[in-house]
Parts: C-alpha cells; structure tokens; sequence
C-alpha cells in the first residue's frame, strides 16, 4: 500500500536519527554503578521515549525512592555529550537518504524529541542535519511526555498541518503510542525493541530502516 506524501514529516531523535540508545545505555549503566544502582537492559528498554517527571516516576518504582534520578541523568548526559563532540552522533542507517529525498519533494520535516532542547540541538548540529529540519520541539518544551500525544500535536500546530495530514517516525512503543493517540499515522523503524502486537498494530508499517520509508510513497 502506498500513500499520499505528507504536509509534515515528524522525526523522532534517540534511536531514529541517530544510534545514541545504545551510547546513552552503556554510559548510564557507568554512572550508575558509582552510585550503586546495576542497569538491566530490561529497565532501560522500559523507558524508551519517555522524559521528565514520567521518566522519573518510572525509575523510581524500578530503583526505589532514593535513586537519585535527575543526578544519574545529567551525568550521563555529559559523558554521552563528550562522546559526541569527539567522535560525532552516530547517524542511524538511511538517514540522510530519506532527509535528501524528503528535502528534494518539497516535505518540511522537524523533530520531536524527549531529549533537552540543547542537547538535541547540538547533536543535530554535530551531524550536520540540522539544515534538513524546519525546527525542533524537545522535551523541556512540553509538558507531558510520551506516550501522551502532546508533543506530536505541538508539531502539527506549530506547522498549522492537521494531525492526519502529518506522518511521524518512531522507534519505541510510546512514541508509537504517542503518535497513535494524536490521529497522527505512524511508521516504527524499531531500535533496541521490536513492539509488542498490541503496539505494532497502531502503526502503518514496521521498517528496519529509514530510507524503506520513501517506497511507502506514490
């Protein structure tokens, strides 16, 4: 099945944009055995997609009450932001051929992302994508994280686009959710976890990486 091309592309970042899932995982699990907590890919996995408050309430019913939260994360978060500043933000296979022929069939793109506003900035400036996207919308902008649609409308209202009339792109079960609630159609580009059915199925289409998006068009 085909479809129409959409008035607006939605980029999710971490785990679709660029392969820094893994780089984030690997680094937190350092940071947090100083502290003398142990990561289970599991418990990692479980968090996908979401930011904030939620994020935080989710790790404390893993780690308990005590788990400093916001301290592990921005820790994780500078060693992670040194990695990239070395070596760059690996960019997920596909990438730049779906933002080229995005770019040359006149569809504006932004991203929609739980990561903080200046690090999302800094790792699409970093990469050299920036140019592709019209603008970002992150997760200190918002107010509810994902699954909650919030963000993904915020994009279509910036972009004056109807929620149908968008497309969004996704990795992880609550950004699919999160699309879904919104009326947005969704494509997964799974990273880390494939969807459960019950999650898959509120998607068009599973891919296994993002240039097999620009065969879903007329």
């Amino acid at each position: 099945m085909t479809y129409p091309l959409p008035q607006l592309m939605i980029f999710d970042m971490d785990g679709l944009i660029f392969d820094t899932e893994r780089l984030f995982m690997a680094q937190k699990a350092i940071v947090m055995a100083r502290y003398g907590y142990t990561q289970k890919k599991s418990d990692y996995v479980s968090t996908l997609g979401t930011s904030g408050s939620a994020l935080n309430r989710r790790l404390h019913r893993i780690y308990g009450p005590d788990y400093p939260a916001d301290r592990i994360s921005a820790e994780t978060r500078e060693r992670v932001a040194k990695a990239v500043a070395q070596d760059g933000p690996p960019v997920k296979p596909g990438i730049p051929e779906l933002l080229r022929w995005l770019q040359n069939h006149h569809v504006p793109c932004c991203v929609a992302t739980a990561t903080p506003r200046e690090h999302a900035l800094f790792y699409l400036e970093q990469s050299g994508l920036l140019p592709y996207f019209d603008f970002v919308v992150a997760g200190n902008q918002i107010n509810r994280a994902k699954p909650d649609p919030e963000i993904f409308l915020a994009c279509c209202t910036r972009k004056n686009v109807s929620p149908e009339a968008a497309m969004v792109l996704e990795d992880s079960e609550n950004g699919i959710l999160a699309a879904a609630r919104a009326g947005i159609p969704v494509v997964g580009i799974p990273d880390l976890k494939i969807p459960e059915p019950a999650v898959a199925c509120r998607a068009l289409t599973l891919l296994n990486r993002a240039d097999e998006v620009i065969a879903l068009f007329d």
